[in-house]
């Protein structure tokens, strides 16, 4: 429970994701004069949190447990999968167990970690992380890409893909749930939760009408776009998804990833 709340603002400022995968979660939020909409790439969005630039963003789950972070889960919209993403993947030149180096993309922080994770739990081998450049080398071995630039910028001379989606699910069996809502406590989030979550219902009711209308301005075909909107991507927060939420902070904990005794606050 919170000890006390700030009054909600008079106009809220809400910090999304720059990929299509947020699309149906602001379902006509855009046209709403009391928001303010600014978008970012996932990785950016905690630290408009802390700063005071947004009032509330969709965050990487892994960033509800840093250090000095005294954050709510906010709605039960999430961005989520039950099994295959189509747009976290490992693009690799050799059998995912034979990788020993993994360049990952300075976007993701959530997906960082789960890489991280599959490779110790799922394989059995410690990765070494470090940051790609943007163009492969003739040495780089694998690398880890998020967002509409899997399918956009594909790397074409990396013969394996592996779904981080469809490889939590092999691990776990459970979804895996990649951002949710978040405030900080401080502030009195039920009305916005209420529109959050109104707002991530219309979206899925007409996520194939967003998947034509946003798709092929971030270089998605349409069919494309649908599959994954209608049938890739999760956007409810449930019980089951709660559990995978558990279970991998749980295991980024085992592993030295997140601070020790943190716990998810939801509002």
């Amino acid at each position: 429970m919170q000890e006390s709340t700030s009054p909600k603002p008079e106009r809220w400022r809400l910090g999304v994701v720059s990929y299509l995968n947020s699309r149906p979660l602001i379902a006509g939020l855009d046209r709403d004069e009391t928001l303010e909409l600014t978008f970012a790439v996932p990785s950016r969005l905690p630290d408009m949190l802390d700063d005071g630039t947004v009032d509330v963003a969709l965050v990487p789950i892994v960033d509800l447990l840093r250090p000095g972070r005294d954050w709510q889960i906010v709605s039960d919209a999430c961005i989520g999968c039950d099994g295959e993403t189509l747009t976290v993947r490992v693009f690799s030149r050799t059998a995912p167990e034979s990788i020993r180096t993994l360049h990952v993309d300075g976007d993701s922080h959530t997906s960082v970690v789960l890489a991280t994770i599959i490779w110790k739990e799922l394989y059995g081998v410690e990765i070494n992380v470090v940051p790609y450049s943007g163009t492969p080398t003739d040495d780089c071995e694998a690398v880890l890409l998020i967002g509409d630039k899997v399918v956009t910028n594909r790397l074409l001379d990396f013969e394996i893909e592996t779904d981080l989606g469809s490889a939590w699910k092999t691990l776990t069996s459970l979804p895996f749930v990649f951002a949710v809502w978040a405030a900080p406590r401080r502030i009195d989030t039920a009305e916005i939760a209420e529109r959050l979550s109104a707002a991530r219902d219309a979206g899925v009711k007409t996520a194939s009408l967003i998947a034509a209308d946003f798709g092929p301005g971030l270089g998605f075909p349409v069919a494309l776009a649908t599959r994954y909107l209608t049938s890739r991507l999760k956007f409810t927060l449930g019980q089951r998804q709660r559990e995978g939420m558990k279970l991998f902070l749980e295991l980024a904990e085992r592993h030295g990833m997140v601070a020790e005794g943190q716990e998810l606050v939801f509002s």
